[in-house]
């Protein structure tokens, strides 16, 4: 089965969608806090158990698949016609989204990460010896707001792919008129 710009788009797409739905879930599942447990001179934070740590990075996973899987159809070879990089930075719009969606993607990887780190870190240091500790939880709303990046990344990797078709295209129609006028002054000498 040859690549076509079709597939490419369908997976990127869905690899984003499915980076949403693990993010809202993730974010939905976010206990607010634990339970203190005080003993002698130190707390101990007992927390539920709760998938969000795990959906945190599943989410993150397929944010950076989409991505891949974005970035790569843009500059890959369809139909085994090549394109030169530059040739798509020529279009002003392309290089906006472009870079639009690398930033998206950041912003969305940073706000994936940070909540779902912050959250193993709870988990995993739940010995306080600050009696008055309430047992905290990452930072609410994070999760949910990188879901919407990731799919917002996404979003952003289809436009860019559409713009890179565009870009293709007067790449080659470009390619054939020079090849026109190099044959008219043939035939003219």
């Amino acid at each position: 089965m040859a690549v076509s710009v079709k597939l490419m788009s369908l997976l990127v797409g869905t690899l984003g969608v499915i980076s949403f739905v693990f993010g809202v879930v993730a974010e939905n599942k976010k206990p607010a806090s634990g339970t203190p447990i005080p003993g002698k001179g130190l707390v101990v934070c007992k927390y539920q158990s709760d998938p969000t740590v795990a959906l945190g990075f599943l989410s993150f996973l397929f944010l950076l698949a989409s991505s891949f899987a974005g970035y790569l159809s843009l500059f890959y070879p369809y139909e085994g016609k090549s394109v030169p990089r530059g040739a798509f930075f020529k279009s002003s719009s392309f290089s906006a989204f472009f870079n639009i969606a690398l930033f998206t993607t950041g912003l969305a990887i940073t706000m994936l990460v940070w909540p779902t780190v912050t959250e193993q870190l709870h988990l995993t240091r739940n010995v306080h010896f600050n009696l008055n500790t309430a047992c905290p939880t990452a930072k609410t709303g994070l999760l949910g707001g990188g879901a919407f990046l990731s799919l917002d990344s996404s979003l952003l990797w289809l436009v860019a792919l559409m713009l890179a078709g565009n870009a293709r295209e007067d790449y080659f129609d470009e390619i054939a008129e020079k090849g026109t006028n190099v044959e008219a002054v043939k035939s003219s000498a």
